[in-house]
């Protein structure tokens, strides 16, 4: 029974609402701490920071030979980072990109993808180790300068942060997205940074404004033109924004007297995606939406990239720029957030808070690197002066060895002077024996060491060594006692990685305004074809004019229209879906054609007519539903630039069964006649003059008395010269339809 009350004492009754609050809580901050996030002192996601530890951890410095990714991400995985090997490689991957990161980590070999957007190899093919710029960061990791803690399992160390020794956060940037948060630091020029921070180091004063004399915007690996220069400013102050950066573009001339616009370097949010920029401006050249484009070639080779835009003769280039600017990514948006760890918080920084961050950090990581060294130099400066003092005393100590039983016994004496039971050759030697006190460290040293250290020339080395400690020591003191000091080493250690990263700028700053992209349209007669299951097409007045009267019977629907006009589409649930005319594809008479529903958002509504809007806007409509109601509609009704509007009102369990285009002359004749027909084949007809004309919003009027269990197939008003007229994919005798007065009972009719 206590066994029992242990159990129920042990049950925890919490609300559910709150244990998944708790839960998703705690799932929030290891994604942002643990997975999502840049640590702002070294600039590094954990990911990446396993990656080069492991990495390091393999040997892999740059002089060394690569090493298979798959050895790589096994290690990092089975050690570090036990998240699936997928998102570690593709890590890896990223590090290696030199189109994405202004200093490479890791130095790739084999496929690792191209700017082009093609994917890198399996792991298993390519090989890997680390670039110069990651032993910027790992450099100094076995001085004790940062700490670690177990890993996963415990079963290994990793270091918390790496003691990196540039500002890899800005000048590689960052982004991810992390819960309810996202990073995305833009890259920076790395020599740029550099003098920035020592700008700083130099004077803490400097205010954002005065940074940006050093670092004046982002600098992006594949280059471009950031266009809002003046907004940079409040940018870099706020940590927050949008950059717009522009591909950079020449114009030369081509064949025929066409210009071609020349793309040389593409937006950075293009990175790793150009063949998608290239086949957007290939699909709205298709499409006509550029129709002063002739032809689109991407002739990018190892020398840099080249897309060839050539332009139609006699086209307005600077207009089609404007244009490709604002409908493709060759002018794109980069979202500022300079979001980084502090301390396990998330926090916004801005341009000078992330280089205060960094120049803390390296206070902090270069006075423990000194500490090291002075306590390493005055462990051996120990160890010298003993051996130094000890070739002095070179016979009277092998006496000692020699006289002594024991190792032991002989330590003892060179550390405290005691002589008990060593035989000595005469009473002076001992005496001089009880004078020893050397160290602990010291008599180590001197009875490990070795017969050559007592020529002279060691001796010699002995004494160099011994200078050059004590100098060291005094230097190291002097550092860690005086802040200016440490300082000038900083900036001596960033002058010498400033060499080695120095670079020019890739990316131009300057202030434009959006420019306005004029649509140049060539007013043209399209000839539309519907078949019976709604498949569209579209010709031209040349392609159309090869049609034959067979091949046209073929289609229940065809009709003309501009490639300026929309084509208006009204359903049976009452809606009309407006088509750019131009927006429709064009192909040959005998290809399939396209679905109209794939061009609107007409989904799975049933099409009961097609019209252009430009005979739309002229005409009068005339509506009749399922219930009965009929109306007429000005056709200025549906002017409106929305891609869907609601064409009628219709009760509920009602739909659209009629409607009719009819021009304005054939309306004030008064000769028109509304013909409807009901689901049990009968008929009624009647003016319609007897129909009211209201606002599309309008129910509309009775137009016929349905029996129970009845309802309108089908309606139109037409001229009395007509015979026939076509119901729901049925004839009828338009003559056999008795003329009554509107909301009259209908006729049994025989057909």
């Amino acid at each position: 029974m206590a066994e029992k009350r242990n159990k129920e004492d042990s049950i925890i009754i919490q609300d559910f609402s709150e244990e998944m609050k708790n839960s998703y809580r705690d799932y929030a901050v290891s994604v942002i701490i643990a997975r999502a996030l840049p640590d702002v002192r070294d600039g590094l996601k954990p990911v990446q920071r396993r990656i080069l530890y492991a990495m390091d951890e393999l040997g892999l410095a740059p002089d060394k030979p690569h090493r298979k990714s798959a050895r790589i991400v096994g290690d990092t995985m089975g050690k570090y980072h036990p998240h699936g090997d997928s998102s570690i490689y593709d890590a890896l991957v990223h590090m290696s990109e030199d189109f994405t990161l202004s200093v490479p980590l890791v130095d790739g070999h084999g496929n690792f993808g191209s700017i082009d957007g093609d994917s890198a190899a399996a792991m298993r093919y390519t090989e890997a180790r680390l670039s110069k710029g990651a032993m910027m960061l790992l450099e100094g990791l076995d001085k004790n300068l940062v700490e670690f803690i177990p890993n996963f399992d415990e079963s290994e160390k990793e270091p918390v942060i790496l003691p990196a020794r540039i500002p890899v956060l800005l000048m590689n940037g960052t982004t991810g997205i992390a819960v309810g948060m996202a990073t995305n630091i833009p890259p920076h020029n790395p020599a740029e940074v550099l003098d920035g921070t020592m700008a700083l180091l130099d004077n803490p004063e400097l205010t954002v404004r005065e940074l940006m004399e050093y670092i004046p915007g982002p600098d992006f690996p594949t280059g471009g033109t950031i266009v809002n220069k003046s907004e940079l400013e409040n940018i870099y102050e706020s940590g927050e924004g949008k950059i717009r950066v522009r591909g950079k573009v020449t114009t030369e001339k081509g064949e025929y007297g066409r210009t071609n616009i020349v793309v040389t370097e593409i937006p950075f949010t293009a990175s790793g995606s150009k063949t998608r920029l290239v086949e957007s401006i290939v699909a709205l050249m298709k499409d006509r939406v550029f129709d002063e484009i002739y032809d689109v070639r991407d002739e990018s080779s190892k020398e840099g990239i080249r897309i060839v835009i050539e332009v139609k003769k006699g086209r307005d280039v600077d207009n089609l720029l404007a244009g490709l600017y604002k409908k493709t990514g060759l002018e794109d948006t980069y979202s500022v957030n300079m979001l980084a760890v502090k301390d396990q918080q998330p926090i916004v920084f801005n341009l000078k808070s992330i280089l205060q961050e960094f120049i803390s950090f390296q206070k902090e990581m270069y006075t423990k690197e000194f500490t090291h060294l002075l306590e390493k130099a005055l462990a051996r400066q120990e160890v010298v002066e003993g051996l130094i003092r000890a070739t002095d005393l070179i016979d009277l100590i092998i006496e000692v060895l020699r006289g002594s039983q024991s190792v032991r016994q002989a330590k003892n004496c060179l550390i405290h002077g005691d002589t008990t039971d060593i035989r000595f050759k005469s009473a002076a030697s001992e005496k001089e024996a009880k004078k020893f006190d050397f160290t602990e460290v010291q008599a180590d040293a001197i009875l490990a060491m070795p017969l050559s250290r007592l020529i002279g020339l060691e001796l010699l080395k002995l004494t160099e060594e011994a200078a050059e400690l004590a100098k060291n020591i005094k230097r190291y003191r002097t550092i860690l006692s005086k802040e200016k000091e440490l300082l000038k080493e900083i900036r001596k250690a960033l002058e010498e990685y400033r060499k080695v990263l120095a670079g020019d700028r890739k990316t131009e700053l300057i202030d434009e305004e959006n420019q306005v992209y004029v649509e140049e349209v060539k007013i043209e007669d399209l000839y539309v074809f519907i078949d019976r299951f709604g498949y569209t097409k579209v010709l031209d007045e040349g392609a159309y004019q090869k049609v034959t009267d067979e091949q046209k019977a073929e289609y229940p629907q065809i009709f003309s229209m501009k490639n300026t006009d929309k084509l208006c589409l009204f359903t049976a649930q009452g809606n009309m879906y407006q088509v750019k005319g131009m927006m429709i594809p064009r192909c040959r008479l005998k290809d399939k054609g396209t679905l109209l529903h794939n061009l609107s958002k007409v989904g799975r509504e049933e099409i009961i007519a097609y019209i252009p809007f430009e005979k739309l806007f002229e005409s009068m409509v005339f509506f009749a539903t399922a219930k009965g109601f009929v109306k007429l509609v000005s056709g200025v009704e549906f002017d409106t630039n929305r891609s869907m509007v609601a064409a009628t009102r219709l009760e509920d369990g009602d739909e659209l069964r009629g409607l009719s285009v009819l021009s304005a002359a054939e309306v004030l004749s008064h000769k028109l006649r509304v013909l409807m027909v009901t689901k049990k084949k009968q008929s009624l007809g009647f003016l319609l003059d007897e129909v009211s004309e209201m606002k599309k919003t309008g129910r509309g009027v009775k137009g016929i008395s349905l029996e129970s269990g009845d309802e309108v197939l089908g309606a139109v008003a037409v001229m009395p010269t007509v015979k026939t007229i076509v119901v729901d994919g049925d004839t009828y005798d338009a003559t056999k339809i008795r003329l009554k007065s509107r909301a009259g009972k209908p006729s049994k009719t025989k057909w």
